[in-house]
Parts: structure tokens; C-alpha cells; sequence
């Protein structure tokens, strides 16, 4: 009877320490919520971004997303990664004309530059609005054949079998199974820690520097209707994003081969209009419009002065199409290109927590 006692007792000691020990196992980890670095013009001039409460940025999201960002893993063929095409040296983008995917494939658009993303209220990605939402626009770069030319399912059997993800996923996001929508979540919170905020122009609006004459000048192009009457769609002092982040026909083509965001929604009123780009760093993201047709800032200002082409969709805001632009002076066009360039951030692309 003892000895039956002291048995019973032995297992109960054993399938307590055992329980003790699964449960160890289990120990959920919380990640560490944080806060966008948000510059205090931004603040000051734009309302706050709207983070989803489905995906909080956090610290171990925000290192799981940037290790994905930079990983071939995502790849059909291990190749190349998101920052394959979004180098932060060159701004997040890549200084081709049309990008380059795996196999050697070219693609048939320019790669947009990545910064101050999670200020894009209208949710709408890529040049021509066919992603919305930050947390889905990585869906499609990993299955386009153009690109990634991958299988989710294939990425997601990657993820799961290799010796570090596992862990790192579960940090971020809990004891859940690793799937795509988990990947492009954390991808998601990387992505909007890339904000751009420091250029000089941005220091001078801070009283912390002066403009020259000739950037003085240009930026009175840039805002003057009677000249260069850039701002509707790109901003102003008011708009440190300078875009308004909508779509524009800015009189390119007469004919399109690529009808932007017509063929997503499917008017044809829409045909030939594409998202407008930022105006910052373009010191670094060269060759610029959609289609890359600019190798160089000077083509860019001359389309605007002397290049505009009429089309049945051409935004009304090209006032002067029938003149064919604006027809700045030569040293207007100089000052132009000067007061641009101050909205350089060498900051943001050697920032050390944007590198691989």
C-alpha cells in the first residue's frame, strides 16, 4: 500500500514538472511596442499617421521586416530581394530604367523610391494604384514573374525551415504559422520607419539655414503660377511630402502604351495618369516618370518648360499644354533645378538603421 502511494506520487511529480516544463516552452513574448521618429515639421504640418491596429509597429516587427526586406529568401531563386530594387543608397529605388527581376526578366516601370509612406492616406501604391494599403503592397512583387517570381507557399515553406526566422517570427507576431500575411505585416512596419525628413530646405524652414539666391529664386519658380506652377501637385513649404500622392496625366505621351491607372480602374478618363512622385531626394533617384525617359533632372524641368504633350486625359492643371509648357528662362531653369536639389536628405540614405 506504501509502496503503491509512494508510486502514484512519483507520477504525480513527474507530469507536474513535466506541465511546468511545457509551459516554459509556451512562454508567450510580448513585443515591444515604439513610435515613428516623426521630424517636428512633419508634426507641425501634416496630421499623424494612421497606424492599423491589426499591425502596431513594433521593435521586433520593425527587425523582422527589415531582415526580410534585404533577404533573397523571398525570391523563386534566392537571387534578389526588396532592396534589390529599393536601394537605400539611391533613395529606395535602383537608378534603372526598368527594373530587373530574377532570370535576368526586365520589367516595364521605373522603381519608386520608399520614404514617408505611412503619411499616403489615400492607401493607394505603386505608379499606377494597383496595390492599396501598405500591409498588401508586397503581395504581388513576390509572385510577379517580372520580379520575384515566387510561390507564397513556397516562401512561407522557406521561412518555416530556416534556423532563424521561426523565432524572429514568433517574437513579432506570437506562436502563430508563418504565411504571407504575416511576411508583407512586417515588411509593412519596416517600411514606414523610412521617413525623410532633413534636407536642407527642411533646415532652412527649421530658421537653422540659409538659401542662396538662386535656391531663393527657384523655389519662386517652383510656386509661381505665371512660371513654374509645380505646386499643385507636388506641394509646398506647407506639404514637407511634396506630392500630393494622386494620380496626374503630366502631358508625357499623346498615345499611351501604358494606360497607368486606367487599367486599374478601368475609366478611360484615367488613362495615362500616374501617381505623383516625391520631390525629395531626387539627387538620388535618377532616372525619373514611370517609365524612367529622363536620365537626368535638366530633361525633367525641360518637359514642364517646352515638352508637353496634349491628350484627351491631359490633367488640367498642364494650363500651358498648347504652348507646350511653361517656357521658363535658362535661368530660371537653373534656379529650378538648384532650389530641387536642396530637398536632398543625405541623412536618410546613410541613416545605419535603413542598411542591410
Amino acid at each position: 500500500m506504501i509502496r503503491n502511494c509512494i508510486f502514484s506520487f512519483i507520477l504525480i511529480s513527474v507530469f507536474i514538472s513535466c506541465s511546468s516544463d511545457s509551459n516554459d516552452d509556451q512562454e508567450t513574448y510580448t513585443p515591444v511596442e515604439i513610435s515613428l521618429d516623426i521630424p517636428k515639421l512633419f508634426s507641425d504640418k501634416l496630421i499623424a499617421p494612421v497606424i492599423p491596429s491589426t499591425n502596431p509597429t513594433t521593435q521586433e516587427g520593425v527587425a523582422l521586416g527589415k531582415k526580410l526586406f534585404f533577404d533573397t529568401i523571398l525570391s523563386n531563386d534566392n537571387s534578389i530581394s526588396c532592396a534589390s530594387c529599393h536601394d537605400p543608397a539611391k533613395s529606395f529605388t535602383d537608378n534603372l530604367q526598368f527594373s530587373e527581376g530574377v532570370n535576368n526578366s526586365l520589367g516595364t516601370r521605373n522603381s519608386m523610391p520608399l520614404f514617408n509612406l505611412a503619411w499616403n492616406f489615400d492607401e493607394r501604391f505603386a505608379w499606377d494604384g494597383k496595390e492599396f494599403g501598405l500591409e498588401s503592397q508586397a503581395f504581388e512583387p513576390v509572385t510577379n514573374h517580372l520580379e520575384m517570381n515566387s510561390d507564397w507557399k513556397e516562401v512561407a515553406n522557406k521561412l518555416k525551415n530556416h534556423f532563424e526566422y521561426p523565432t524572429l517570427f514568433k517574437q513579432a507576431f506570437g506562436d502563430v504559422e508563418i504565411d504571407s500575411t504575416l511576411v508583407v505585416k512586417a515588411l509593412a512596419q519596416f517600411e514606414r520607419t523610412l521617413i525623410s525628413g532633413n534636407s536642407k530646405f527642411d533646415r532652412f524652414l527649421n530658421n537653422e539655414v540659409q538659401l542662396t539666391p538662386e535656391e531663393q529664386n527657384g523655389f519662386n519658380v517652383f510656386m509661381e503660377e505665371s512660371k513654374g506652377d509645380c505646386f499643385h501637385c507636388h506641394g509646398s513649404e506647407n506639404n514637407p511630402l511634396w506630392t500630393d500622392n494622386q494620380f496626374h496625366n503630366n502631358g508625357l505621351d499623346e498615345t499611351f502604351t501604358d494606360l497607368g491607372l486606367g487599367a486599374i480602374s478601368g475609366d478611360p478618363n484615367d488613362n495615362g495618369k500616374f501617381r505623383t512622385p516625391s520631390l525629395r531626394n531626387l539627387a538620388f533617384t535618377a532616372p525619373y516618370m514611370h517609365d524612367g525617359r529622363f536620365a537626368t533632372l535638366d530633361e525633367v524641368i525641360d518637359h514642364y518648360s517646352e515638352g508637353l504633350k496634349n491628350s484627351a486625359t491631359i490633367d488640367p492643371l498642364m494650363k500651358k499644354v498648347a504652348q507646350g509648357g511653361v517656357g521658363l528662362t535658362d535661368q530660371d531653369k537653373a534656379d529650378l533645378k538648384a532650389f530641387l536639389l536642396t530637398l536632398t536628405d543625405t541623412e536618410f540614405v546613410n541613416n545605419p538603421n535603413f542598411q542591410k
